[in-house]
């Protein structure tokens, strides 16, 4: 704390209680200006490839716990692979009769699915699922020989699609079954392909309008309700593509007017849906996963591929949060994505790694931190005794704290980039919002609870 600041807080201790109200504002207008937002920082780690002779590597996606998927690529074949960072790269067996493989999702039990092809552009597709490290064909619905899976929960159930082109529909494998999704939205749309599923059974995708074809839908299906909707389009767009659900329910993709080139957004219940801001220097984009923190990640464009990750209020190119020197090239080619991201915020794709195509695992740097900030009346007087509670991140069991004389609270001792629920409550007032969610990357000061009454 500077000595301007010290100075300023006893000067206003000393006017007493008949400008109290002026102090709590004066004091929280101060704090405010002293914080310093900072991105987040990261490691990047070379998932590599499986064999030394493999010519690339591809990440598609990474588990809520930090299990990342994807493929090694060779002359003639392609071989699906997990990576952890304590464990590094395994390869996973190929079916019998499909040269080129890739896993697209994990669970953090370790199951895996994805699809194995006779080509590396998924000619005479199958959907598989590996447990166990063992591979296994999912079941097709009666009469179809085409499958993908993109997809899969912490319960194993996965979500894909079967057969092509105009037949393609989207389906759920739930164990020895495989079921179409049929349900239509109230404007009629059906789903083409799910690209993603949620622990809730919320299934996000492609959809087609029956009456206009040339617009995309992205659509959504709770298969607890069987209800199917739309997302909506941004303005100045007709549709959107779904590609990601986190298990708060966020949807993220890209939306656009029929064919054209897209933009990022995000979706919730509440909000609807919202446009992710552009990464510098960019003019369009998709965002292809989200965590339940609402950090997002994706890809924007211009002349060349721009990995992002948007942390709910800024957009990052990714190439800013790593340090500088690694080898690694995130925004001078058109190779580069970002595909998912972790509930640790751990996020996988491909980059390009002196010259060769690799797949990357960006790992958050972890930092001490402390939130604090003041439990004050609607009148910007301190409440004292306030009970304030944190929950998660690396809290197992939470903690609690009592606001001090001039209603400050204040948690040491928490990591950056994990997410934490902070409630407060108080015997004589109530508040709005009492619990607030919060993924610190530096030290916050202004965590600030204002009482209604």
């Amino acid at each position: 704390m500077s000595s301007g600041f010290r100075s300023l807080v006893s000067a206003l201790v000393l006017l007493g209680s008949v400008a109290g109200s002026f102090f709590s504002v004066a004091l929280a207008q101060t704090i405010k200006e002293d914080v310093v937002l900072l991105p987040p920082q990261y490691q990047i780690f070379d998932i590599g490839v499986v064999l030394m002779a493999d010519t690339a590597s591809q990440g598609f996606g990474v588990s809520t716990g930090g299990i990342a998927v994807g493929r090694s690529v060779r002359t003639g074949g392609a071989q699906a692979f997990t990576w952890t960072q304590g464990g590094g790269i395994v390869g996973l067996p190929n079916i019998a009769g499909r040269a080129f493989c890739v896993s697209n999702s994990a669970n953090s039990n370790g199951t895996v699915v994805g699809t194995c092809a006779a080509s590396l552009f998924g000619t005479s597709r199958l959907p598989v699922i590996w447990v166990g490290g063992m591979v296994s064909q999912l079941p097709l619905p009666t009469g179809e020989t085409l499958g993908d899976a993109n997809d899969v929960t912490g319960s194993g159930l996965a979500v894909g699609s079967v057969n092509s082109g105009s037949l393609q529909r989207a389906v759920i494998y739930n164990g020895a079954t495989a079921t179409v999704i049929s349900q239509t939205t109230p404007g009629g749309s059906f789903f083409l392909t799910a690209f993603g599923v949620n622990d809730s059974g919320r299934v996000v995708g492609q959809g087609i309008d029956p009456v206009n074809a040339a617009r995309n839908v992205g659509i959504v299906f709770d298969i607890g309700t069987t209800a199917a909707f739309e997302v909506g389009a941004l303005p100045g767009a007709n549709g959107a593509l779904a590609f990601g659900v986190s298990d708060a329910g966020h949807v993220v993709g890209s939306s656009m007017l029929n064919q054209g080139s897209g933009l990022p957004f995000i979706w919730t219940q509440a909000g609807g849906i919202v446009a992710i801001p552009l990464a510098t220097g960019t003019t369009q984009g998709s965002a292809r996963a989200v965590n339940s923190a609402g950090w997002a990640v994706g890809t924007d464009s211009s002349a060349f591929a721009i990995p992002f990750l948007y942390d709910g209020t800024n957009t990052y190119r990714l190439a800013d949060l790593i340090p500088a020197g690694t080898g690694w090239d995130l925004s001078t080619n058109t190779s580069s994505s970002a595909l998912g991201i972790s509930e640790g915020n751990v996020i996988v794709g491909t980059g390009v790694l002196n010259g060769a195509v690799h797949a990357y695992a960006m790992v958050p740097v972890v930092t001490n931190v402390t939130v604090s900030g003041r439990i004050l009346t609607a009148g910007g007087l301190p409440i004292r005794n306030a009970i304030v509670s944190i929950s998660g991140g690396n809290l197992p069991s939470g903690t609690k704290a009592l606001s001090a004389s001039f209603g400050w609270y204040s948690f040491p001792g928490l990591e950056s980039g994990q997410t934490y629920t902070i409630t407060v409550s108080a015997k004589r007032n109530t508040f709005a919002q009492p619990s607030r969610m919060i993924t610190p990357q530096a030290n916050v000061t202004d965590f600030d609870f204002i009482a209604e009454q």
